[in-house]
């Protein structure tokens, strides 16, 4: 099982910075997903930055949400982060 969201903020290009359970740093890019179904109310920057941490993974008010696989596997490590 990979490790699980802790923390996350997010960036200005749609971007999430996450704190994964193993102590790692990753950048997952969310640019892909705005042009698909639910994932389009994510191009409201307001909207985008109400992501919160639920259960290991990330979240927005109207139940979008990100597999915590995913988030890792497709996710950058970064060691220049912004926290």
């Amino acid at each position: 099982m990979n490790p699980r969201v802790i923390k996350v903020s997010t960036t200005d290009n749609y971007q999430l910075i996450l704190l994964f359970s193993n102590g790692e740093q990753r950048i997952y890019d969310c640019s892909k997903l705005l042009d698909f179904g639910v994932f389009k109310e994510l191009k409201n920057k307001h909207y985008f930055t109400q992501v919160r941490v639920v259960d290991g993974t990330v979240v927005w008010p109207n139940e979008q949400d990100i597999c915590p696989d995913t988030l890792y596997l497709d996710s950058e490590i970064s060691t220049n982060l912004q926290n």
